[in-house]
């Protein structure tokens, strides 16, 4: 019997060599990863980085996976991906061409020393939050809708780009 099709959600990041279209294509190649198929993909959005701010801005967006790999199984595709797209993790917080953030799997609470679920930061960032509310409105996040924690991070501004033509 198969393994039965698994909800994730994936948060894509870049800041460096063409931002947008690092996230373009990496909705793209997410579609084809195995035992994976892509459902949704959020707009893309402008962002202030976190940590260092002598960097270029962010563009984030969410995407909704259903996958039949597991957890740390998918965490390493997500990194296979950062690598082919030439990331280089310098400092923390650092400028990158792609960052991957296994954000939500399943209704799974997983922490180990490589991987935790959910993604200990995500109520407190609104470029995750907020295309992760377009995608998945009424979610829930430690027992509050998305839309509480997203009005709590309403100061950090970050900008929906337009769709593109």
């Amino acid at each position: 019997m198969a393994t039965p099709f698994q909800l994730a959600y994936i948060g894509l990041g870049s800041n460096l060599e063409s931002p947008i279209e690092q996230v373009r294509t990496a909705f793209d190649e997410l579609a084809t990863l195995p035992l994976t198929r892509l459902v949704a993909a959020s707009s893309l959005y402008a962002s202030r980085p976190v940590g260092p701010q002598n960097q270029p801005d962010f563009i984030n967006a969410v995407a909704a996976l259903e996958t039949r790999l597991s957890p740390l199984a998918l965490l390493d595709q997500l990194q296979a991906l950062e690598q082919r797209h030439r990331r280089r993790r310098q400092f923390h917080w650092g400028p990158r061409t792609l960052d991957l953030d296994l954000l939500l799997y399943a209704h799974d609470d997983i922490k180990t020393p490589r991987l935790r679920i959910p993604h200990p930061q995500m109520t407190a960032r609104a470029f995750v939050l907020a295309p992760l509310a377009e995608i998945a409105p009424t979610l829930t996040l430690q027992q509050q809708p998305l839309s509480m924690w997203l009005k709590s991070t309403a100061a950090q501004g970050v900008e929906r780009l337009p769709a593109a033509s």
